[in-house]
């Protein structure tokens, strides 16, 4: 009996889920994303994400996004850690989805202003080399193509691509990356 109970329940919620409304505009969601950074070198660079969105209409968005990033560069047989801090805000244009927008495609383009460190804030290496890169503020754009699809009625799977133009780092200015995330819409 249970077994019953158990099935009518999940038939019961997959229904309302597929009747749900989907982007309501002024719905506020919570997203966290983690990702990799794309070059050369995958696998020890890594970012971490938070953003708030805001629905507008046609699943159109507001972002707001707070974000570290982690990234190691060799010298020798040692890794000099380069960490950026950046706060994020900016629009995504849905491009294409089915009519119940369970599966969208969007896009977005974003300003980005942050704060870089390398080594930590230490200029010299332990052989007495020089660091010469300096750390300080950088500005720039930001895109992202992201495809979503909704889990249940407010959680949504985000699987994202992005690319950011920094000015002011003396380090790569085009910095690619790709991801994946959750957002709750309450």
């Amino acid at each position: 009996m249970k077994k019953h109970i158990y099935t009518l329940t999940l038939l019961l919620m997959a229904i309302m889920a597929a009747q749900a409304q989907r982007m309501l505009p002024k719905q506020k969601g919570l997203e966290v994303n983690a990702g990799v950074l794309s070059d050369d070198k995958i696998g020890k660079d890594y970012y971490v994400n938070m953003a708030m969105t805001v629905n507008g209409k046609n699943g159109n968005y507001q972002l707001w996004a707070l974000e570290y990033t982690h990234r190691y560069h060799a010298y020798k047989e040692l890794s000099i850690p380069q960490e950026t801090y950046t706060a994020e805000g900016g629009y995504s244009l849905f491009l294409l989805g089915d009519a119940g927008k369970n599966i969208t495609l969007n896009v977005a383009i974003t300003a980005v202003v942050g704060y870089e460190s390398i080594n930590r804030g230490r200029a010299t290496l332990y052989d007495g080399a020089a660091i010469l890169s300096r750390e300080g503020l950088i500005f720039g754009a930001g895109g992202r193509l992201t495809l979503e699809t909704y889990l249940c009625d407010r959680l949504v799977l985000v699987l994202q691509g992005r690319a950011k133009a920094l000015w002011g780092t003396d380090l790569e200015r085009l910095r690619p990356s790709a991801g994946v995330g959750l957002r709750f819409n309450f």
